[in-house]
């Protein structure tokens, strides 16, 4: 199954990191999801909109949902020059304090968003 990224498309800072990945992801590894142009694909999920602008949420290959630190490690584990980073970042214990230090800096990103300009929570 070919992973499924849900980023923000109306994050400065998403759009830049989605467009780096991107660019590397030339054999088309990757389906790349802008929720801000198109939250109706989070339906299927059960994913509602407001948990994935907060944090990044991917279907893995195996088909499974991933959410913050995981799912960076499920996406880089399928890009060039990422992969090594993919395996480096499953070193038991290493994802749950990645996943925390995501989290923080993804609420703040968020709360930055909401208050400078247009909110996705509405």
């Amino acid at each position: 199954m070919k992973p499924m990224m849900f980023f923000d498309g109306g994050c400065p800072l998403c759009r830049r990191e989605v467009e780096h990945y991107r660019r590397l992801d030339r054999a088309g590894a990757v389906e790349w999801i802008d929720i801000a142009a198109d939250p109706a694909r989070l339906a299927p999920l059960g994913v509602a909109p407001a948990a994935a602008f907060r944090h990044l949420h991917v279907v893995d290959k195996r088909g499974e949902l991933q959410v913050g630190a995981w799912a960076f490690a499920a996406i880089w584990d399928v890009l060039p020059y990422y992969r090594w980073l993919g395996r480096a970042v499953r070193v038991p214990g290493m994802l749950p304090v990645l996943d925390r230090m995501y989290r923080r800096f993804a609420d703040w990103r968020l709360r930055r968003r909401c208050r400078d300009s247009d909110c996705p929570l509405g």
